[in-house]
């Protein structure tokens, strides 16, 4: 299994194994046990929370629900909760935007270029069927790949659901249910 294959039955569903927008924390506790990383959203508040295993990264809101599934595929390597996907894993990146489209349109996941975060340095596609969100920085005369996510701005993702519309500045896969 490779992490394309990860992400395009991602982008198919909206689920990674138990984890999807709306899943109860509890039961996605139940499923990896407790998460590697523990961070708050905002130095006001308590709630949302940023629960990590590697990178998947989940925002979990105070009703206890998930409203955020992100996977950071800009690293060397993606780690994942082996419980999840299978595998060891942990997975070789790497992604260009022409590797994504391959992928989604070798698994017949109908996708449309997405306006809204296509701007600048950065494009965007989403899968129709979950609305998983793909979003790719464009290196100045090169071909758009995963955009670099520096530590202290967690809240940019590479790939997300998400309930509710965000901005984002970096490369993502969003789905929004």
């Amino acid at each position: 299994m490779e992490i394309l294959d990860v992400l395009t039955s991602m982008a198919e569903t909206g689920r990674l194994g138990p984890v999807f927008s709306g899943a109860d924390w509890n039961a996605v506790t139940a499923a990896l046990g407790e998460p590697w990383e523990i961070r708050t959203m905002s130095r006001n508040r308590k709630w949302p929370r940023l629960f990590a295993y590697g990178d998947l990264e989940l925002s979990v809101c105070r009703c206890r629900k998930v409203s955020l599934v992100c996977v950071q595929t800009w690293r060397d390597v993606v780690e994942l909760p082996p419980s999840v996907v299978g595998v060891t894993g942990a997975f070789p990146a790497g992604l260009k935007h022409a590797d994504v489209v391959s992928a989604l349109n070798k698994a017949d996941c109908s996708w449309e270029p997405h306006a809204p975060l296509t701007f600048g340095n950065q494009c965007s596609l989403t899968a129709i069927a979950s609305g998983a969100n793909f979003a790719f920085e464009i290196p100045e005369g090169g071909e758009p790949v995963p955009e670099r996510h520096e530590p202290a701005r967690r809240r940019t993702r590479l790939l997300r659901t998400d309930l509710r519309p965000k901005p984002l500045t970096r490369n993502a896969v969003n789905t929004r249910f």
